[in-house]
């Protein structure tokens, strides 16, 4: 599933801490590019040279602001003599990394983070093997630099692991990405709610590595099944979860995307965390772009936390709606019938 759309980062803390090390804590950049990874929307790299940098963020509605704002952004690095981790959730993805920009030549990494991003766990991570150069605490994060010389970090890349399912078969994930130690509760729960038949052209909303889309392939009636998932690496793995030939991926912020023809059917399980913080916005900005895509006689299948507002949204964009399931945790919600349909920009990015 799509982890979240993207929100403006605060660009204050990391520029902060840039500004320090480079004027007062006698950081010195090698000469050539500077590979920055997992940046997000709106930050500023203001103490950096702005003509050597390279942004490697495969989220896409991170990747097009930040193109926009007039970055060189890419999904896959490039081999740099300086790398900038901004640290992700998972400390397993931000150890990757590091492993990364290493193994791509870097002679300097700086890693930079919030408190809440486990910055403190991830700086004794590499003090356990090479000293750091420097350390920048500010505004609640740190920046910290190091020189890797000889050391080898390889075993600190992203390994791939498999989740199994005994009615959907075995999928590969990796850590970082929703869901990726087992099946979603929330999502299996929508699986075994889904009806025998689904309508011909169905949409997978936050995909992710593809689990609800197997279900919906495992149905009578379906001919086309679009994936949509905002984060390329998941959408990587789903086009390898997923082999059938009905299966169409987009590389696309499902809020904002429009296909070419409607639906009669859409199935998700949408976020409602943008980093740690819930945003329940994004659950119904998933609500609206389904009524936008259904057609006329359109079939919703929701699985949400139960206790999200999400009814209301339901009610003011759809003729009917009901509970198929529920547990303790989540609810399982029907809706048909779209009475706001519309079209917004397609987005193709792969």
């Amino acid at each position: 599933m799509t982890l979240a759309p993207a929100l403006s980062a605060d660009p204050a803390p990391r520029a902060a801490r840039l500004a320090i090390a480079l004027d007062e804590d006698g950081l010195v950049l090698p000469d050539g590019p500077i590979c920055v990874y997992r940046p997000r929307a709106g930050e500023s790299f203001a103490p950096l040279p702005g003509s050597r940098l390279h942004l490697v963020q495969g989220f896409f509605p991170d990747h097009v602001a930040l193109g926009a704002a007039g970055h060189q952004v890419a999904v896959a690095p490039v081999r740099a003599a300086c790398a900038l981790v901004c640290l992700p959730r998972s400390k397993a993805e931000g150890l990757a990394l590091i492993a990364g920009a290493v193994s791509l030549g870097a002679r300097m990494v700086l890693v930079d983070g919030q408190k809440t991003d486990g910055v403190e766990s991830v700086l004794r991570a590499v003090r356990a093997r090479v000293a750091p150069g420097g350390v920048v605490s500010k505004a609640h994060g740190k920046l910290f630099w190091f020189a890797p010389g000889e050391v080898s970090f390889n075993d600190w890349a992203l390994q791939e692991a498999s989740v199994s399912d005994p009615d959907l078969g075995t999928f590969r994930t990796v850590p970082g990405l929703f869901s990726a130690d087992g099946v979603d509760p929330g999502s299996r729960l929508l699986a075994q709610s889904l009806p025998e038949s689904l309508p011909a052209r169905v949409a997978d909303l936050g995909a992710g590595w593809g689990y609800l889309s197997a279900a919906c392939l495992a149905r009578a009636g379906v001919e086309r099944l679009h994936l949509v998932e905002a984060e390329a690496h998941a959408l990587d793995l789903a086009r390898r979860n997923i082999t059938d030939a009905r299966a169409v991926f987009h590389w696309a912020d499902a809020t904002d995307l429009a296909l070419s023809d409607p639906v009669g059917g859409v199935v998700m399980n949408p976020p409602f965390h943008a980093g740690r913080k819930p945003q329940p916005a994004l659950g119904l900005a998933f609500i609206a772009a389904a009524a936008r895509m259904l057609s006329g006689r359109g079939q919703l299948w929701m699985v949400a936390n139960r206790h999200l507002p999400y009814e209301g949204a339901l009610a003011e964009l759809f003729s009917n709606h009901a509970i198929l399931a529920e547990t303790g945790a989540f609810r399982v919600w029907h809706a048909t019938g779209p009475r706001t349909r519309g079209k917004s920009v397609i987005r193709h990015g792969r």
